[in-house]
């Protein structure tokens, strides 16, 4: 396959929307007349490529690149004819720590979510505020639990306040969130009809219910009587995209309606700290409130006020202002995870690269902690032998592991990237 050679223009078209975009009121970014820059063939190699990434040597997508150039050009047809619809889902649960539904789509569509995200998330990251993390490329899990401890060194250090966080969860954010609000807020920031109709497409599953009723865990309840007018596949590269989206409602509601100075998110998980306990009562309340009205979502029991001295719980981490671990559940989920990582080495069904990616990782990310005990512990333990295993260990399998709020991308990217590999870096 004959790589493109006007890449560069293509991206210099796409990062300055000379004539696609305008700011209007409340200086939301309307993003027009995008589709056929998301859809040319360059855009979609480069989709081809990152699809691609810690899985090129998966089957389906070693079918797909046998014959890349033509098998693209077929994906742009059929999605610009308007015969394009997603297929089933792959469904399979994981435990990490509590029962999700994770729902893989066949390549192809990741091709085609990643040509939409290629494109259209760099136009909205800047209209996110600050503090918004998860999903935005050089805001991860790492650099939000650095900006809290940055906070809480800072609000330690003020003489005779007492210093309280409240933490707020939504329940069941991924499987609530309502096709009818997520596609309004859509239209509001893209005026290209062609590009709204396919992600309402994606958005209005046909044949897969996605969402639970309120209260309702998805241990609980059977496929065929989930909702279809609410939720998102978990998995999905667009559901990250539309996640932030969503909330970043919230956010702004947060920052400019109520004016809160030390307000943090990471996809669903809030922190807020405040000197006056009222205040971040009152605050609860109004965002309750908020989020019911406005966004049709609920806080879920996590939801708590409690002092900055008793650590925060966020992003897989446990934060003091002078210190940081991580939490219990993250460190026996990196143990059992390298513990996989040797069977499959033993077997001869991992090479070495990638055991050494993987540990390298796990150690880049706790290099950011006060944990030094368990470094030292994962190095004692990290040896590997050459050879068969019993036939009850050759079917364990292991599964990639990123920090709690990471867990989604674990399977989007199928391998250890995200913060993890970037924890090496910063």
């Amino acid at each position: 396959m004959r790589r493109p050679t006007n890449l560069r223009a293509t991206w210099e078209a796409a990062s300055s929307f000379g004539e696609s975009c305008d700011t209007r009121e409340d200086d939301a970014m309307k993003i027009k007349n995008v589709f056929d820059l998301i859809f040319s063939m360059e855009n979609l190699y480069g989709a081809l490529e990152d699809a691609s990434r810690g899985r090129r040597y998966q089957s389906d997508v070693l079918d797909f690149n046998s014959d890349a150039w033509d098998n693209l050009k077929d994906l742009r047809e059929e999605v610009i004819s308007g015969s394009y619809r997603i297929e089933k889902y792959y469904i399979f649960y994981i435990h990490e720590p509590k029962l999700r539904m994770i729902m893989s789509i066949a390549f192809k569509h990741r091709i085609v979510q990643w040509a939409i995200y290629r494109v259209i998330n760099p136009v909205l990251v800047p209209g996110y505020i600050e503090d918004s993390y998860g999903c935005i490329p050089g805001r991860g899990s790492l650099s939000a639990m650095k900006k809290l401890k940055y906070w809480l060194e800072f609000v330690s250090r003020k003489e005779g306040e007492n210093w309280f966080y409240l933490k707020l969860d939504i329940s069941k954010y991924f499987y609530r969130v309502s096709h009818r609000i997520l596609k309004k807020v859509l239209a509001k920031k893209i005026k290209d009809e062609r590009l709204l109709e396919l992600l309402y497409g994606i958005i209005d599953c046909k044949h897969t219910p996605l969402g639970l009723p309120p209260g309702k865990k998805p241990e609980e309840v059977p496929l065929e009587e989930r909702l279809f007018d609410v939720g998102m596949p978990i998995g999905n590269l667009l559901s990250q995209m539309f996640a932030n989206i969503y909330l970043d409602m919230l956010d702004q509601f947060c920052k400019r309606v109520l004016g809160i100075r030390y307000y943090i998110r990471y996809m669903d998980d809030v922190i807020i700290l405040s000197c006056d306990k009222v205040q971040l009562r009152e605050w609860k309340d109004r965002i309750g409130e908020f989020l019911e009205t406005e966004l049709e979502l609920n806080l879920n029991n996590k939801t708590c006020i409690r002092p900055i001295g008793q650590g925060i719980e966020f992003v897989g981490y446990r934060v003091w202002a002078d210190r940081v671990v991580l939490r219990k559940s993250t460190t026996l989920r990196i143990k059992r995870s390298l513990s996989g990582v040797r069977r499959l080495y033993e077997n001869g069904r991992m090479p070495l690269e990638k055991v050494t990616e993987i540990f390298t990782c796990y150690i880049g990310m706790l290099k950011h902690t006060d944990s030094q005990a368990l470094i030292d512990k994962l190095y004692e333990d990290m040896v590997l032998i050459k050879g068969g295993s019993d036939e009850k260990e050759e079917k364990e399998e292991f599964v990639p592991m990123l920090p709690q709020e990471d867990w989604y991308l674990c399977y989007e990217l199928y391998g250890v990237y995200g913060d993890m590999c970037m924890a090496q870096q910063m």
